[in-house]
């Protein structure tokens, strides 16, 4: 502040010393505080204008990655979001293939002591089990109640397996009520019983009992049914291989073959006869132009969801895989009753059709076209092939009840 240095002794020496102190002084501080004030002001000004595009730049290598820590924490949680990518969508594609067949005639010689005949029966009991450690110890196990990643995002394999279970419920069904009983008083065998309770655990349950630990439990019980079968020591649950006990189950799988086959087809405009209608006092009822006479019921099929197509294909499909298995046990052990019903080339049509149910898929990608569009119809081509195998096991069963 040279101006106001200059100022002050010449104030101080003409003046009185008192006045000069007292006045003079505050004055020019107070000046001189204001002079500084605003230079201070615009020095800070220019700090800021100089230090800005050193910021911003700085700002730029922090966002860019330029600081190497952040650097490399970046790079290791992409390389681990991308590494579990990868690991989960090949876990996904191999857990999702469809098992291979197993040999029926190889699970029975390897259950039958050597040197000995098979007992009627064995077949039939030894591919059940068979189908049950298949869905047990397939790749990635049973995952119809995961409740985690990846098995948790998966949608089309647990359907798969539902079918199986399902047809794999049937058949132990069947073996406790029909297969082993003589008569219809006759008594039931302990570890059917228990196979059939333990199969019919909640697939949903994960824990408190974990379905696949009840189900493994159903095996057992299985397995030890087969052991007493194989060696011929059975005195109650002889396995019965007659006409009846066959058509009886047949009968179950009609039925299941049949809801599959509608729900693929979607939907239809055409009445199914159904039991009659109490309200209809012989009158037509008209349904979407289609005459339905008295006695009928006008029942029309529901369009299945687009979000649900898939788990009904994969289903009808698990149900197809295990079926075929079965059907080629039973030619096994009916092998004499279906000579003489005459139903040996029936059973072999059924089988032809089922194989066609279960081939591979090799879209990526389940199609669902309309008509004949550019896509094709997956649900479509395999409610033909259910169909075909549905109408197979009527008439197999026809030939059986009057053959």
């Amino acid at each position: 502040m040279p101006i106001f240095n200059s100022l002050r002794p010449r104030i101080r020496y003409r003046l009185y010393p008192s006045i000069a102190l007292g006045i003079a002084d505050p004055a020019l501080s107070f000046f001189h505080g204001q002079y500084r004030g605003r230079l201070m002001h615009d020095s800070a000004a220019k700090s800021r204008t100089t230090t800005l595009p050193a910021q911003s730049s700085t700002l730029r290598r922090a966002l860019s990655g330029g600081a190497p820590v952040q650097r490399r924490w970046l790079y290791g949680l992409l390389s681990a979001a991308t590494a579990y990518l990868l690991i989960s969508i090949g876990l996904l594609l191999w857990w999702c293939n469809q098992p291979p067949m197993f040999d029926v005639a190889e699970r029975v010689a390897r259950v039958t002591p050597p040197g000995q005949t098979p007992v009627t029966g064995t077949a039939v009991v030894a591919t059940a089990i068979g189908i049950g450690s298949t869905l047990l110890d397939k790749p990635g196990g049973f995952l119809y109640n995961d409740r985690l990643p990846p098995g948790l995002f998966l949608d089309n394999c647990p359907s798969w397996e539902c079918g199986v279970l399902m047809a794999l419920r049937d058949l132990v069904q069947a073996l406790r009520n029909d297969f082993t009983r003589a008569q219809s008083q006759s008594v039931e065998h302990l570890d059917l019983r228990r196979a059939d309770l333990k199969l019919a655990n909640d697939p949903d349950s994960w824990l408190f009992p974990a379905a696949e630990a009840e189900y493994r439990q159903a095996l057992v019980a299985l397995d030890r049914y087969l052991d007493q079968l194989a060696r011929d020591a059975l005195t109650v649950g002889r396995f019965q291989a007659r006409a009846d006990n066959l058509s009886a189950y047949l009968a179950l799988v009609e039925k299941r073959l049949g809801n599959f086959s509608l729900r693929l087809s979607g939907t239809t405009t055409q009445p199914v006869p159904g039991s009659g209608d109490p309200g209809s006092g012989g009158r037509m009822t008209a349904t979407r132009g289609a005459g339905v006479h008295a006695g009928e019921v006008a029942q029309l099929v529901e369009e299945t969801p687009s979000n649900e197509i898939d788990n009904v294909f994969h289903c009808a499909r698990g149900y197809s895989w295990a079926l075929l298995h079965l059907i080629r046990a039973i030619e096994h052990d009916f092998t004499a009753v279906l000579a003489d019903k005459g139903a040996v080339i029936t059973l072999q049509q059924v089988t032809r059709d089922l194989q066609g149910a279960i081939k591979p898929l090799t879209s990526p990608f389940l199609l669902t076209g309309q008509g004949y569009g550019l896509l094709a119809n997956h649900p479509l081509v395999l409610a033909a092939s259910v169909s075909r195998t549905n109408a197979g096991i009527i008439d197999l069963r026809l030939l059986l009840e009057q053959g």
